[in-house]
């Protein structure tokens, strides 16, 4: 793995972290849904908030545990259950309207990210884009430079930014860190991973 990220890595960097999911697949507002004591989305958020961002912005819907205490100026999706390009383009705004040189796009339902993979990004992004890679697979966290922010917010649909970064580089993460909570079966996943 690469070294830690120091500060400079972090300038002009801001961090959208995107908690406006519809939970579909999950039955109920998985956001909310307790993991190791306390809901699934301040996992994310609290390993996220120490990190020195220029801006910290988490995109959220009406289930969601307030995140402004942890530094983050929340910005509620509208309409609600938009897809998840609308709740990204939401961010990418509002870090471009505040000058950001890039942004670290991050997802409210991968609690087990460690804040070294963070670190590992930041640290060699390029001024281009980076992502991560588990099993082959290309997905967020994944750093886009202020060149994507137009494309970013064009996009529509669930697939996000991931439409944008075919051929990127990747700093690769264990399959079990990378885990996405869309289902029930998968936050018993996670608990079992949990301190692991």
């Amino acid at each position: 793995m690469s070294p830690p990220a120091t500060e400079a890595h972090f300038t002009g960097l801001a961090l959208v972290l995107l908690a406006g999911g519809q939970s579909q697949r999950f039955g109920g507002p998985k956001l909310l849904a307790p993991l190791a004591g306390k809901p699934l989305a301040l996992h994310a958020a609290e390993m996220l908030a120490p990190l020195p961002f220029a801006n910290r912005y988490a995109v959220v819907g009406p289930h969601v545990p307030d995140l402004s205490a942890l530094g983050f100026q929340c910005l509620p999706l509208s309409p609600e259950g938009a897809p998840q390009a609308r709740s990204l383009a939401l961010g990418v705004a509002a870090a471009q309207a505040d000058g950001a040189r890039a942004v670290l796009v991050a997802l409210a339902d991968m609690p087990l990210v460690p804040e070294a993979h963070i670190h590992a990004l930041a640290a060699r992004f390029d001024g281009d884009r980076i992502a991560t890679s588990a099993d082959g697979v290309t997905m967020p966290p994944a750093i886009f430079g202020a060149q994507h922010f137009a494309a970013l917010a064009a996009l529509d649909g669930d697939r996000g930014g991931t439409t944008r970064l075919k051929g990127a580089p990747t700093v690769a993460l264990d399959p079990h860190r990378a885990l996405d909570v869309d289902r029930p079966e998968d936050l018993a996943r996670a608990a079992a991973l949990f301190g692991r």
